[in-house]
């Protein structure tokens, strides 16, 4: 493995991570053994303690389990960011299942690649997206539909601004294979023995590509868990973070940097469905917010408001994402208002979020980082035969290899 990068590698951060042996499941039942009064989720206003997520985790995974998931089936999760979502997503990890997030943009037409895909027998939604599942079921593999109200979760009043779909009280449904979240919870089931660890898989967040219908990122519990910790680790995460998210849980980067990295530090979600910038500063300042993880153009949202500076921003200690280079006027502004520079990074589907990463101590504008732990990243030449060749140099245009304990083990 290449050193150059040692050159800018942040100030006492060491440069081997040992990874936990564990399955993502052990993080949420050590998080809530040691924290369990602890608010793990904040939801418009509205908590959720570690030990609730946990027995509620716990009681749909058995639900699952009764269904008929087994050790190795494929869970379709098809929901806007939402409690229900984490719930669900470390529900099917316990049931020793795995999950597939689908873009809740999809329709049925989409729906239908992915089921024939995974042969998923089981489907969790949000009831805003019933209406584009409904007429798959049936089809191919798929007997259940677990349907989803957002507003199950708003056990406080707010002053916040709701999006429709989270205000929205849950409807009835009148059709045999879709079933309440609340009887699904409320059923009383237990799990069995949890069967997996770091070499079983877990999630196939699926990617477009370049060619053909999308394709399943293969990935294990062993996998997700580098980039989780990873993610933590370079970012200075503690018990007493504070994590803003706004990055949907189906795509990779809000689903380690917002969703699954704060459960490993047994600290703070606080959690919108959708993006709104005025909700976003409100959160910020009322739950003192240290880190956020974004795509740029949320950070722009956000800073071109002209009330901006009305909000109290100073919690924040670490902002940052991707998806396209930061301007350096917005950059600018960013440093003014909170003293940060934005950091950048680099990741794919195929390996679960970001092998570059900007050092924190010295982030370097539009630029995609350095690799972080573990990870040797090289750019080489493309031959004829589409072999890969030598290693180029600055300013040479080639392909980009990475190898590192979170590549993917193929496509499914």
């Amino acid at each position: 493995m290449f050193d150059r990068h040692y050159a800018v590698w942040p100030e006492n951060m060491p440069r081997h991570l040992s990874l936990p042996q564990t399955s993502l499941y052990t993080n949420l039942e050590v998080s809530a053994l040691r924290y369990p009064h602890r608010d793990a989720i904040n939801y418009y206003d509205s908590p959720i303690t570690f030990a609730e997520l946990k027995q509620q985790v716990d009681a749909l995974a058995g639900y699952l389990q009764s269904l008929g998931v087994e050790k190795g089936d494929r869970v379709l999760l098809f929901m806007q960011n939402a409690p229900q979502f984490i719930i669900s997503y470390y529900a099917i990890l316990r049931a020793n299942a795995i999950v597939v997030p689908v873009n809740p943009m999809n329709r049925a037409a989409e729906l239908e690649h992915y089921l024939e895909d995974t042969d998923a027998a089981v489907a969790i939604c949000g009831q805003e997206l019933l209406p584009a599942v409904a007429p798959v079921v049936g089809m191919v593999n798929l007997r259940h539909v677990i349907v989803a109200a957002y507003s199950d979760y708003l056990t406080r009043d707010t002053d916040l601004p709701l999006p429709a779909e989270v205000e929205a009280p849950a409807v009835a449904l009148n059709h045999p294979a879709h079933i309440a979240w609340k009887d699904a919870i409320g059923a009383g089931e237990s799990p069995g023995e949890l069967l997996v660890g770091p070499d079983d898989l877990a999630v196939f967040p699926y990617s477009s590509g370049t060619t053909g219908a999308p394709k399943g990122c293969m990935h294990t519990h062993g996998s997700v868990m580098a980039t989780c910790v990873q993610g933590a680790i370079w970012s200075h995460g503690t018990t007493e973070s504070v994590t803003l998210a706004t990055l949907p849980y189906f795509h990779v980067t809000g689903m380690q940097g917002s969703m699954n990295t704060p459960i490993y530090g047994g600290s703070l979600i606080v959690l919108m469905t959708r993006w709104d910038r005025r909700v976003a500063a409100t959160l910020i300042e009322r739950y003192k917010v240290s880190r956020w993880v974004n795509i740029v153009t949320m950070a722009i949202d956000l800073l071109s408001d002209p009330d901006v500076e009305k909000y109290d921003l100073s919690s924040l200690e670490n902002i940052g994402g991707g998806g396209a280079a930061m301007p350096a006027a917005v950059s600018d502004k960013l440093f003014q208002l909170t003293g940060l520079r934005y950091m950048e990074g680099y990741g794919l589907s195929e390996t679960i979020a970001g092998t570059h990463i900007n050092p924190t101590d010295n982030p370097k504008s539009q630029c995609l980082g350095i690799p972080v732990f573990d990870i040797d990243s090289r750019i080489v030449a493309v031959e004829d035969d589409g072999q890969t060749g030598r290693e180029l140099g600055p300013g040479e245009v080639g392909e980009i290899l990475i190898h590192g304990p979170q590549v993917f083990q193929g496509y499914w």
